[in-house]
């Protein structure tokens, strides 16, 4: 049997009838845009995190845009962020008119290293996105203090940190606005595409609904200021409101197979070995992936396949090295922790249906592996 690092196919045999009754409630609604599930969904997911507003956004790439234009971004601003990032987070600011301003990472939880934020701000700088990477948070408290002393907006990059907290605080509710991610994958994910936009400010949720339907605001065909077609599917909506009474369980689950690797592989770990991760001080880790770190690890996929295990790695290729942001000019070395990760980490399986039997299976592999080396 063929292991993979995500299968979305033991959930669905799980909640089949709740998910086809979604569709159901939908085609029986009269609404298919922007009705009952959209909008109560976005209640309930604001509510979730004890802020004021959500608004639905057809994807994350979109929610991170439409955040940070909200947020008075435009052409011409620079934007703090990591090269260590999905390429979404990055192509979302550049989609703004705005222009990326990298910062590397720490060595040991990958995240945006808040100490370098200094050295990036320039006059033109407007924002702050940190990425809440891999199931766990930035330190929020750091940035945050960093941004009002520079009088900067912060937009939370949650697409990969749905329920994880930070001190106690939930992903989402520590920035002026935080973009979701639902893409199937994600620990909150729908059956398809769909995003969202959580802000405590009133004004910015109001840009935020114009932004997503065209600039318009009171009246159809009447433009505001120009927009976008970015609204959540009802669908996508009314499968996420069911999924969202589950997320708790969702995590409870990735952290049990997060223990269950940690058990597994222990003693594989020190001075050139495999290196699990780690969960900084104050971090509640929800394990959206299980990444790992091997100087070998390109040697050690390629030999799982043998095993019929076929891994990811998140990601292979920092931002800054892609050809399509080579117009940035930021040289290869400018960036030393993210370039080295890029060399060394790799996914294992990691979903919370992810069968132990399964599980089992990886780990003795890559213990056959790593003992071979």
């Amino acid at each position: 049997m063929t292991t993979r690092v995500w299968d979305y196919l033991p959930e669905y045999e799980k909640e089949r009838d709740d998910l086809l009754d979604a569709v159901e409630t939908v085609f029986a609604s009269g609404r298919l845009v922007l009705g009952p599930s959209v909008q109560g969904f976005e209640r309930e997911f604001a509510d979730y995190h004890g802020i004021g507003w959500c608004t639905g956004v057809d994807n994350g790439t979109n929610a991170v845009k439409l955040g940070l234009q909200a947020l008075g971004v435009g052409p011409g601003d620079e934007v703090i962020t990591v090269s260590n990032t999905a390429a979404p987070t990055v192509v979302a600011i550049d989609g703004a008119g705005a222009v990326p301003v990298f910062v590397d990472v720490r060595e040991d939880d990958f995240l945006m290293d808040t100490g370098r934020l200094r050295e990036a701000v320039t006059p033109r700088t407007k924002a702050v996105l940190p990425v809440h990477l891999y199931g766990q948070c930035v330190a929020m408290d750091e940035v945050r203090r960093f941004a009002d002393d520079h009088g900067l907006a912060v937009l939370e990059d949650c697409a990969q940190a749905h329920g994880a907290r930070h001190n106690g605080r939930l992903a989402g509710t520590m920035g002026d606005a935080a973009a979701f991610s639902f893409y199937p994958t994600k620990v909150l994910g729908a059956y398809g595409d769909g995003g969202a936009v959580l802000t405590g400010d009133a004004a910015v949720d109001a840009n935020l609904r114009r932004l997503r339907y065209y600039g318009m605001e009171k009246e159809y065909y009447v433009v505001e200021t120009p927009g976008h077609n970015s609204r959540l599917d009802e669908v996508q909506a009314e499968i996420l409101r069911r999924k969202l009474t589950r997320l708790d369980s969702y995590t409870a689950g990735r952290r049990a197979v997060a223990d269950r690797y940690a058990a597994g592989l222990a003693d594989l770990t020190g001075p050139g070995g495999l290196v699990l991760p780690a969960t900084t001080d104050g971090n509640e880790h929800v394990y959206y992936v299980y990444v790992v770190r091997h100087p070998m690890r390109d040697t050690v996929i390629e030999r799982l396949k043998a095993h019929d295990i076929h891994l990811n790695i998140s990601y292979p290729w920092p931002v800054h090295t892609m050809a399509g942001f080579r117009h940035l000019g930021v040289d290869r070395g400018a960036l030393p922790v993210t370039e080295r990760l890029a060399g060394e980490i790799f996914s294992l399986p990691m979903y919370p249906s992810l069968p132990e039997t399964l599980q089992n299976r990886v780990i003795d592999a890559l213990r056959d592996v790593l003992d071979r080396l």
